[in-house]
């Protein structure tokens, strides 16, 4: 492996993001061609014959979710003693897409984004995007523990302040509002669905605008799921302006 890892490395036609991925993770991918998916952005969206439309959409939704658990997990661990809505707004503020945008831009992920032009590329949400979609990638190409000791170990220790994210609130809904009576705009938060039983049950609550639902999010809280659902909705509503 060792040495198929270095060939690829120095000669692979691939070597450029080969070398990349080890110099900002501190890995070699194995299976390249899930990594070089993860960064093609919907701008540069390829077709097979049966329609299948070939972007890092797919993988983008399987890393948040890996992403979301993974910091989850991490904080209820660190904050054995904080409370339900404590883990939440911490968990929003380091998986919120303002946060994935700026820590892209700093691992130097934006520059090897594959767009269909500038518009995609420098778009709001392409970098937050492509970090998902790299996490859902590195998800199934090395498996659950490897992606949750790269993402401990090499991004949030490394490039997030705990202490400062304490401090640090933002509240999308209160934006939200004030968006919708600023431009006379009707914006309703709603409950659309409840997913699981009992312990395990969910909230999906939805933003709908001027009669429009433009995005949902789920947590085990309805708190919960409209803070995560906010700052989606909040990115949206900011690229339109």
């Amino acid at each position: 492996m060792f040495l198929k890892n270095t060939y690829n490395a120095l000669f692979s036609s691939n070597k450029v993001i080969y070398n990349s991925i080890k110099n900002i993770f501190g890995f070699y991918p194995g299976n390249v061609f899930l990594y070089k998916l993860a960064l093609r952005h919907k701008s540069a969206t390829k077709k097979k014959v049966n329609g299948l439309r070939i972007n890092n959409e797919r993988l983008e939704y399987l890393g948040d979710a890996v992403l979301s658990a993974i910091v989850a997990d991490f904080l209820f661990k660190k904050y054995p003693y904080e409370t339900e809505g404590f883990l939440t707004d911490m968990r929003s503020k380091i998986v919120s897409r303002a946060s994935l945008n700026k820590l892209s831009l700093k691992l130097g992920l934006n520059s090897h984004i594959m767009s269909g032009g500038a518009q995609g590329k420098h778009s709001r949400s392409a970098g937050g995007d492509a970090f998902e979609a790299f996490i859902g990638a590195l998800y199934i190409d090395k498996g659950y523990a490897f992606t949750k000791k790269i993402l401990i170990k090499r991004i949030i220790c490394v490039h997030f302040d705990m202490d400062q994210l304490e401090k640090t609130e933002v509240n999308y809904k209160s934006k939200i509002i004030e968006w919708s009576q600023k431009n006379k705009i009707d914006t309703q938060f709603k409950v659309v669905d409840q997913i699981g039983e009992k312990f395990q049950k969910q909230y999906v609550v939805a933003v709908i605008v001027d009669g429009k639902e433009i995005c949902k999010a789920q947590d085990y809280s309805i708190k919960g799921a409209e803070k995560l659902v906010s700052e989606k909705a909040w990115v949206i509503l900011e690229s339109k302006e």
